[in-house]
C-alpha cells in the first residue's frame, strides 16, 4: 500500500515538472514520517525511497536508532526548543525550520566534527500566521548572513509553509514570493540551491514556482495520529 502511494506521488511530481518546464528528477520527495512507526518507514525505503521528515527531536532520535542499519537521510522539519538543539546536531542531515540566530549558533556548536555540516534552510512565515515558526520575509537577509559564515552548518535555502488556500493563483503567488527572496539572496553570492516548500494540496504551485524539495506525508502513509509534543 505505501509503495503504492509513494508511487502515486512521484508520479505527480514527474507530471508537475514537465507541465511546468522543470528539469525531470529536478524536484525530491521528502517523504514526512511523523507519528508513524519505523516499519512504514523501512517500507518506504523498500521502495526505493531515502529522504524522510520528522516534527518531534526525540522522536527522529529513537527512529535514528532503530533504522541505522538503513541509509537514510533524516530531515527535521518542525519548530525546535534549544534544549533539543543537540538531537538535531548530532541525527539529522537536514534543518528546515531555522527563524532564529539562537538556534543556529547552537546546531553549529553542537555539530559533531566527525559529520558533514548540517544541511540547513531557513523558514519564511510567508503567510504572517501568528501560530505558525518562521520570519518575516524582510528579515531573510539579515538572518541568512549571520548563519551563512557559522562552521558546523551549511546554509541551503528557504523553506515556507504557507496557510492553505485552494485557489491555484494564491498559492502561486505566495511561492513566488519566497522564490523571489530566494533569488535575491542568491545575487548577493549566498549560492543556495534548496527550496523547500509545497505539500500535498499546494505541490503543484510550489513545483511552478521552483521548488526543489516538497514534503509530502499523509498521501504516503496514511491519516496521522492525534499530535503530541516533544
Amino acid at each position: 500500500m505505501i509503495c503504492d502511494r509513494l508511487k502515486a506521488v512521484l508520479q505527480k511530481i514527474h507530471a508537475a515538472e514537465a507541465t511546468y518546464h522543470r528539469a525531470e528528477g529536478s524536484v525530491q520527495l521528502l517523504a514526512v514520517s511523523k507519528t508513524k512507526p519505523v516499519e512504514d518507514i523501512r517500507e518506504a525505503w523498500a521502495c526505493g525511497q531515502r529522504a524522510f521528515g520528522e516534527n518531534y527531536a526525540q522522536e527522529l532520535e529513537d527512529k535514528y536508532e532503530a533504522l541505522d542499519d538503513l541509509d537514510i537521510e533524516w530531515h527535521y522539519i518542525g519548530p525546535l526548543q534549544s534544549n533539543k538543539t543537540r538531537i538535531i546536531a548530532n541525527y539529522a542531515d537536514w534543518m528546515h525550520s531555522i527563524d532564529r540566530e539562537k538556534i543556529a549558533r547552537r546546531l553549529s556548536e553542537q555539530r559533531p566534527e566527525h559529520l558533514p555540516p548540517l544541511n540547513i534552510c531557513l523558514q519564511i512565515n510567508i503567510s504572517g500566521e501568528v501560530s505558525k515558526s518562521g520570519i518575516a520575509i524582510d528579515e531573510i537577509r539579515s538572518l541568512a548572513e549571520v548563519i551563512a559564515p557559522l562552521p558546523g552548518l551549511r546554509l541551503r535555502g528557504l523553506m515556507t509553509l504557507p496557510a492553505p488556500v485552494q485557489d491555484f493563483d494564491e498559492q502561486r503567488a505566495a511561492f513566488a514570493r519566497v522564490r523571489q527572496a530566494f533569488d535575491a539572496l542568491n545575487e548577493s553570492g549566498l549560492g543556495l540551491d534548496t527550496l523547500s516548500m509545497g505539500m500535498s494540496n499546494d505541490l503543484e504551485a510550489a513545483i511552478a514556482e521552483g521548488a526543489t524539495m516538497v514534503r509530502i506525508g499523509t498521501a504516503i502513509f496514511g491519516q496521522r495520529a492525534r499530535p503530541h509534543t516533544d
